[in-house]
């Protein structure tokens, strides 16, 4: 398999991934189509852009058997595009059990050639007891290494095989899947059995189990089942999902529940259609309900797909202007679990990886929680680094005049105080050495200084870690800080001691004064 990354953001990826039917791009949400009984059209489907479609082998086999052997899936279901193939793995969430052996699924995807497979997995669910799940993890990775050496020997089209982790809320497990499946050499991981999950709307859980995933399979595409809710888009893409399926357009739709950009809503509690997808544009919400259900459900179903396909589109711009942070923390917004999970983002370390060194925008640093992300964590680790052979040091606030060493500020500094080490402090990024100034973030950033009015220390943690780092080098005779309310408070907060530390209230003509 070709996994060609173009462009990334945290661990958002815009990429392509080649498969024997064609290339898709990603991220990408992958509809589940029913091969029996779907009811939006495969053509609208393509015509909305979707360029690869998910669907059942195990119901596959039980309905066409043979003929689906003889005519292959494309054919089955009429799309030429790249097709997924699901085992039977949620038929054995929901029933407890399949008849087919694990190697006759596996040979049967091989033979309706399917593009992007499955092997037979025993999803763990969500709310297991460990040893009940370490048992479902067992048997998944057997029947894993078992379909896998089934299909060494004949997968002549080069489909891409996945390998499914298991494990839910016992990360540990969701660990041991993800290395070994890993290490047999699936060239695509699939996290399973999140949809209990997202049903009780535990994000903070979810995003757990995508991290410890990403912790031992860091380069290959990740995908993840069931996810098909606006507001879970955004988050996995961050975490580094790439493809992602669900059939809760429809589902939803059944249920008259109508989806938008910040969850969904039932459509009989609507006032307004703020949607202006070919669906809504053309009738009210009371001519909507109206319809006979058949259709109802038919056109709910398609403006769920415009909803779905359009928050995909708003996440690859994301990556793509270096804003999917903000995106992200604007998502969490609509939901008190939704901000559960964003919060986590600082324990996720690896999300630095994919975050470009440079961005063409400025960063925007609007609330305490921005000082975690990581263009921040990165200057930090630079500016803790550096060493100046001068004895002498002053501190002043961050100008966001661009680089500090730019600013009028600076060369006012610099007369008054030419044998000293001259920096600016920035509450998310800390002490700024000028000389470096001019490196992305520091030189890229905007603040509303309005947010900073009487601080407390304590929430500016990686400020006063910065701070601390500084005062703790025996080679400064001396420091001076000129310092504005919110230095006063970290400061006061942290009770400063230094041997030859001097503090100067900062006003307007702080410079003219001293």
């Amino acid at each position: 398999m070709l996994f060609e990354v173009r462009y990334s953001d945290l661990a958002g990826r815009i990429g392509k991934i080649k498969t024997p039917s064609g290339t898709f791009e990603t991220p990408a949400f992958i509809p589940v189509i029913h091969p029996v009984s779907q009811s939006v059209e495969i053509d609208f489907l393509k015509k909305l852009g979707f360029e690869a479609v998910i669907t059942n082998a195990y119901i596959t086999l039980r309905q066409y058997g043979d003929v689906a052997r003889e005519k292959g899936i494309h054919k089955i279901i009429n799309f030429d595009g790249p097709i997924m193939t699901d085992s039977g793995g949620y038929q054995v969430l929901e029933y407890g059990s399949i008849e087919p052996e694990p190697s006759y699924i596996a040979q049967f995807e091989n033979d309706i050639k399917s593009d992007i497979c499955v092997p037979l997995d025993k999803p763990t669910g969500y709310g297991l007891r460990y040893d009940v799940a370490e048992r479902y993890v067992t048997e998944t990775i057997k029947n894993s290494q078992e379909t896998l050496n089934l299909i060494k020997s004949n997968n002549e089209r080069n489909s891409v095989w996945v390998g499914p982790v298991q494990g839910a809320e016992h990360l540990d497990l969701v660990k041991r899947s993800a290395e070994q499946l890993d290490e047999m050499g699936y060239e695509m991981m699939a996290l399973g059995s999140p949809v209990q999950l997202l049903e009780a709307y535990e994000f903070a859980i979810l995003a757990d189990m995508i991290a410890a995933l990403k912790s031992k399979v860091m380069s290959k595409p990740v995908h993840l089942f069931g996810a098909g809710h606006p507001l879970t888009i955004p988050l996995a893409v961050a975490l580094g999902c790439d493809t992602f399926d669900s059939a809760s357009y429809m589902l939803y739709a059944r249920d008259n529940r109508y989806m938008h950009a910040n969850g969904t809503s039932r459509l009989d509690k609507l006032t307004y259609l703020s949607c202006q997808c070919p669906i809504c544009i053309n009738m009210t919400v009371s001519e909507f309900v109206d319809l006979e259900y058949k259709e109802r459900t038919d056109k709910l179903a398609k403006h769920n797909l415009y909803i779905l396909r359009g928050e995909v589109l708003s996440v690859k711009q994301a990556i793509m202007e270096g804003r999917l942070w903000e995106y992200v923390g604007q998502k969490a917004r609509a939901h008190p679990k939704l901000m559960e999970a964003y919060k986590l983002f600082l324990n996720f370390k690896y999300l630095e990886d994919g975050t470009p060194i440079f961005k063409k925008k400025a960063i925007f640093f609007m609330e305490t929680f921005d000082q975690y992300r990581p263009e921040a964590s990165r200057i930090r680790n630079i500016f803790d680094s550096f060493r100046t052979n001068k004895k002498k040091m002053v501190l002043y606030p961050d100008t966001q005049v661009s680089p500090f060493y730019s600013s009028r500020e600076y060369h006012k500094l610099y007369k008054k105080f030419s044998d000293y080490q001259i920096c600016a402090y920035n509450p998310f990024i800390g002490i700024i050495p000028a000389e470096i100034s001019d490196i992305y973030p520091a030189a890229h950033n905007l603040i509303s200084k309005k947010k900073f009015n009487l601080p407390n220390a304590k929430d500016y943690p990686t400020f006063v870690s910065s701070f601390e780092k500084l005062l703790s080098h025996d080679y400064l005779d001396e420091i001076i800080i000129i310092a504005d309310e919110f230095m006063q408070r970290i400061v006061h907060e942290t009770n400063t001691e230094y041997k030859n530390l001097k503090i100067i209230e900062y006003t307007d003509d702080v410079l003219e004064k001293i």
